[in-house]
């Protein structure tokens, strides 16, 4: 980054990628959520996130399961349970989270 002259987010910026995967109201309460909690079920997410609708709790699931950040898996009882939980990509997160929580300590 040092070497450019122009906006290290310019164009294909993999920081914009990943702020794509995590940035919004949603996602980070939401991996939060499994992180702290472990494998929850839809509505265990949903108490645990404040004021998100079930239409974009929904959402945003399907959203992080599709870029591979969590994992959606049914166990075929009666009634159908579906649990969700952190891949290793999503727990990977963890340490970067923890890092801005200091920085934001540090320089709030």
């Amino acid at each position: 980054m040092a070497e450019s002259k122009h906006c290290p987010c310019a164009s294909s910026c993999t920081l914009q990628q990943t702020m794509s995967m995590i940035g919004g109201k949603w996602k980070i309460p939401i991996l939060c959520s499994l992180m702290a909690e472990g494998p929850s079920r839809y509505n265990a997410i949903l108490r645990n996130t404040h004021g998100i609708s079930n239409t974009v709790l929904s959402q945003m699931l399907k959203e992080l399961e599709r870029d591979n950040l969590i994992e959606r898996k049914e166990y075929l009882e009666v009634p159908i349970r579906v649990e969700y939980a952190l891949t290793e990509k999503g727990k990977s997160l963890a340490p970067i989270f923890a890092e801005l929580i200091k920085w934001t300590r540090t320089y709030d």
